[in-house]
């Protein structure tokens, strides 16, 4: 016997609703979907990325990073981790991992340790952005808050204006906080394309969202240190006091003027006609 037509549409509908929900139930449910977007261009040496990569590493394993994952809401994050470079370079380096234990964490810092570490020309902090926001938009996680960390040690110089992709981003509901180096470099072709105060460039042009902040790294001594205070801020939601950089808080009660977010785009116009 056939069905009737409203009968069939009725069926068809209760397992369009039924695949639905199992398929809701089957998303994964975190406290934070975190992307840690990782500066890998040739103006920093082997044994700061070397350095950058194992503060990375030994954070995932400490204690606090452990604890503070587990007592969240929902008690687990979700944790991938990309290294960038110019435009064309942005490589997945660890995929989405879910972490809400001490074995869940240790496996991912394995994961990462065992990695080879890239070096790739340019320095595109919008396209790691775009990778890094694509990420979070195209999982199958559920999270109460998402968040792009990016660390780096030189101004965008390729690829989109920073400012009006991390904007666009910002406005997505994803916060973007930044690990600048504020490192002084030698004389040489890589200290060219720098800025003298990159911190104030992230606080300005990049980072942005609810209690987004900047913790710059001035001595690579405490790439380490830095990394862990900062997961720890990331996984608990806050942020350092002030909430807002102390650099950006300057701008609006002084006559500092805004800083020039097309810096980095600037000097490289300016190596390109010498």
């Amino acid at each position: 016997m056939t069905a009737h037509p409203h009968i069939a549409a009725l069926l068809t509908a209760i397992l369009a609703l039924s695949a639905f929900s199992w398929q809701t139930l089957a998303q994964e449910e975190v406290d934070l979907e975190l992307v840690l977007a990782v500066d890998i261009s040739r103006s920093m040496d082997v044994a700061e990325q070397r350095l950058q990569r194992i503060g990375y590493v030994s954070a995932l394993r400490h204690p606090r990073i452990i604890k503070a994952i587990e007592t969240g809401l929902r008690g687990k994050i979700a944790f991938a981790y990309v290294e960038w470079a110019g435009q064309d370079f942005q490589s997945v380096v660890i995929p989405w991992r879910i972490i809400g234990n001490a074995a869940d964490a240790n496996a991912v810092a394995d994961e990462l340790a065992a990695r080879p570490i890239a070096r790739e020309k340019r320095t595109s902090i919008s396209s790691a952005l775009l990778a890094a926001a694509s990420l979070i938009a195209n999982n199958r996680i559920n999270s109460l808050r998402q968040v792009i960390d990016v660390s780096g040690d030189g101004p965008n110089n390729q690829g989109l204006p920073v400012k009006q992709v991390s904007r666009k981003i910002i406005a997505q509901g994803i916060v973007i906080n930044g690990l600048p180096f504020v490192i002084e470099r030698l004389p040489g072709p890589s200290s060219f394309f720098a800025v003298p105060d990159i911190d104030r460039y992230y606080s300005e042009c990049v980072i942005g969202g609810p209690n987004a902040f900047v913790m710059p790294v001035k001595d690579k001594t405490k790439f380490a240190t830095a990394i862990l205070r900062k997961l720890l801020l990331e996984i608990a939601g806050t942020a350092p006091f002030p909430t807002r950089p102390l650099f950006r808080e300057a701008r609006y009660t002084s006559n500092r003027s805004a800083y020039d977010c097309l810096a980095g785009e600037k000097k490289w116009s300016d190596f390109q006609n010498e």
